[in-house]
């Protein structure tokens, strides 16, 4: 029984786990480091419920459910918030691609509030639904359009006139 469910979580994390460091990019701005704190976090909390199949009947939707609401705790917490310095952090491996654009959208995704970038994230990245984004992060529907129009409003004006030269 518990080598079943030691493989069948491991499996779930493997196939998994790219997508969840991606989210978590994206709600971190580009904090790599915090990122991987989130995974972490998520899968460590999946593993204490695996296998429990009243709480978890779509582990991947639960997986991301944690990360979003792990997300948002540590942006409550004091010691969350961020001190400038005079050092540049250590770099990581970033893949090839625009880095300027990638750059500009993670700044202008950074000046968001947590919950109007978690909405951002789940609305538009994860393709999710209104419903289920307001599920995930515990309100209701209205709430996630009028979070949303106003983050995406609050995006456009960031980055200038013409989003859609971002896009292309």
């Amino acid at each position: 029984m518990r080598r079943s469910k030691e493989s069948g979580f491991r499996e779930f994390a493997e196939a998994r786990t790219g997508h969840l460091f991606r989210s978590a990019c994206l709600l971190t701005s580009g904090d790599t480091h915090f990122a991987e704190d989130l995974v972490q976090e998520t899968l460590g909390r999946m593993y204490v419920v695996w296998g429990r199949s009243s709480r978890v009947g779509n582990p991947t939707a639960y997986a991301q459910t944690v990360l979003i609401r792990a997300f948002l705790a540590h942006q409550r917490r004091r010691s969350a918030q961020e001190h400038p310095s005079d050092e540049l952090p250590e770099t990581s491996d970033i893949p090839p691609g625009d880095a300027s654009l990638r750059i500009t959208l993670l700044d202008a995704l950074r000046q968001l509030p947590p919950k109007d970038r978690a909405v951002i994230v789940l609305r538009y990245w994860e393709d999710r639904s209104v419903m289920e984004t307001a599920e995930i992060l515990n309100v209701s529907s209205a709430a996630v359009r009028t979070r949303s129009t106003r983050a995406l409003a609050r995006l456009r004006e960031q980055l200038g006139g013409s989003v859609a030269e971002f896009a292309a």
